[in-house]
């Protein structure tokens, strides 16, 4: 009878450890999702500054057909991969709009009028604000990613988290590209 009730206060044991795990791995998975999400509603109010900020300059100058095309297909791009999940093609997406809207503010720095316009400074204020916000959550989120990540790799857990099908999540990683400085004199040689 005592062999039979140890052998149950092992299990219960066992099973409360499980139980414990399982939590901590679902915690961090809605980490990550929430991380997401938050990054996601400030690309989306920056994406939707972006048009505006075009038609503004569009107003006032003619800009180059070829760098608002790139900056809206770059949006279109971002958001088909943001509906889709797809971490990576919003990272290469994201790169490819961040750098033309380095055109854009390059542009403006050029253009006294345009620069000295309110509408013009008060979105380039706005998605300076956003690209700000951008960048913080971004490494929040890239830590809920780690964490979640090294959880599902490490001892005892990685053997919950493949009993129930927890999987790795994928880091918001930006362009090589995005990285760099930008180069004002190489906007203008066009």
């Amino acid at each position: 009878m005592i062999t039979t009730f140890i052998w149950l206060a092992i299990a219960a044991a066992l099973g409360v450890y499980v139980i414990l795990l399982y939590n901590g791995l679902v915690a961090l998975k809605h980490g990550v999702a929430k991380a997401w999400s938050n990054i996601d509603v400030l690309l989306k109010q920056r994406h939707d500054e972006l048009p505006k900020l075009v038609e503004t300059c569009k107003q006032y100058m003619q800009f180059e057909r070829k760098a608002l095309e790139k900056i809206m297909a770059a949006r279109a791009a971002a958001n088909a991969a943001r509906e889709k999940g797809d971490v990576k093609g919003v990272g290469q997406a994201e790169s490819a709009m961040r750098l033309g809207l380095g055109n854009i503010i390059a542009t403006v720095e050029a253009y006294p009028d345009l620069k000295a316009n309110a509408s013009i400074q008060q979105l380039l204020g706005r998605i300076t604000g956003l690209e700000n916000a951008i960048a913080d959550r971004r490494e929040f989120y890239n830590e809920a990613v780690n964490l979640n990540n090294m959880r599902i790799e490490q001892f005892p857990d990685v053997i919950v988290a493949r009993l129930f099908g927890f999987g790795p999540a994928e880091l918001l990683v930006f362009s090589e590209e995005e990285k760099k400085d930008v180069d004002v004199r190489e906007l203008f040689r066009n």
